[in-house]
């Protein structure tokens, strides 16, 4: 079944995701949701020109979808999340998806009261063939002494915070910073593929706002740690690794999975990744289609999603607690 889509956000990544939907043949982009008419009408005559637009949140999610993809500003994912679950409407919503495990609970008590309803978080790395051949690869390793997951990227919105202005993937106010932004690749990645952490610590780098701007998080197993390093106001090109006791994995960038390389420790390496998908959003745009359409066969796989997706919630905000970073959302600040 083709599934009408509906887009919230029409910036670089709701293109991408489309682009990627579209790839599959299972979606078709049938509705845009926009502040303002120009900029919707803009994005649908550049993807599907069919696509009617929208500026009533309520008037664009009855007009017929079946899956929405958020992806506004942190802050505003839980209202639309909400009024999608409400009005029966699956939902994939980019990361980080919600901003603490209290707001998490109400959208798993009104997911229990729409049973049909799907809700995804969109971490695509975790569907791509690459990131497969690491839980493998991690699999026929005989011990885990540790790993180091990077993402580092300068933000194209940093220049204008250091001109004065305050955009909103580095305010609090939006739900956001260098954690809940691109932090969220490497903990997905940490807690996929070691479970739940014992403890976790976040050291921040703090804007002038009370945001991170970069930060390092530490988190602690029984018998190793893990140790994630990313930020939004400089460019890193340091790989990421999974250390055994003498073998090695490497990975070129734990968001991007372009390059996957095994080092025995004896000599011999072996890259034992495949080229990186030109579009990396359709492996979990094809993902979603198939839990969508088949309900009960991919229940099980479905409800793991969706408590992994649980599980980087209550990590992340214990992150943020452990640094002093609050959002406007946290219970302790209403």
């Amino acid at each position: 079944m083709t599934l009408k889509l509906g887009t919230i956000g029409t910036n670089w990544i709701t293109k991408m995701f489309v682009e990627a939907a579209q790839m599959t043949q299972e979606y078709e982009l049938s509705a845009v949701y926009s502040r303002t008419v120009e900029k919707g009408q803009a994005f649908a005559d550049e993807l599907a020109s069919s696509a009617t637009v929208f500026t009533d949140l309520d008037e664009f999610l009855n007009s017929g979808i079946q899956v929405v993809y958020i992806a506004s500003p942190n802050k505003l994912h839980f209202k639309q999340a909400q009024a999608a679950i409400k009005a029966d409407v699956n939902v994939i919503v980019e990361k980080s998806a919600f901003d603490n495990p209290q707001q998490y609970e109400v959208i798993y008590s009104l997911l229990q009261m729409h049973p049909s309803v799907r809700l995804f978080e969109g971490a695509r790395h975790l569907y791509q063939p690459n990131f497969m051949v690491i839980e493998d690869q991690i699999k026929q390793m005989e011990h885990i002494s540790g790993a180091t997951l990077v993402f580092e990227k300068y933000s194209s919105r940093f220049d204008d915070y250091l001109a004065g202005k305050q955009p909103n993937v580095l305010t609090r106010e939006f739900s956001a910073g260098a954690l809940a932004d691109l932090g969220v690749y490497p903990l997905y990645a940490a807690i996929k593929l070691f479970g739940l952490p014992n403890n976790q610590y976040y050291f921040a780098t703090k804007l002038t706002n009370g945001a991170d701007g970069r930060g390092t998080a530490i988190l602690r197993y029984d018998n190793f740690d893990v140790t994630l390093l990313f930020g939004k106001g400089a460019n890193s090109y340091e790989h990421s690794e999974i250390l055994g006791r003498r073998d090695t994995i490497v990975i070129d960038n734990i968001a991007e999975l372009g390059k996957v390389t095994y080092l025995d420790g004896q000599g011999q390496e072996r890259v034992i990744s495949t080229p990186a998908p030109t579009n990396p959003m359709v492996q979990e745009a094809q993902k979603f289609a198939d839990i969508i359409n088949h309900p009960a066969e991919s229940r099980p796989e479905y409800e793991a999603m969706l408590l992994l997706s649980q599980q980087v919630n209550l990590v992340l905000t214990k992150l943020r607690q452990s640094a002093g970073i609050t959002f406007p959302s946290d219970p302790h600040t209403n």
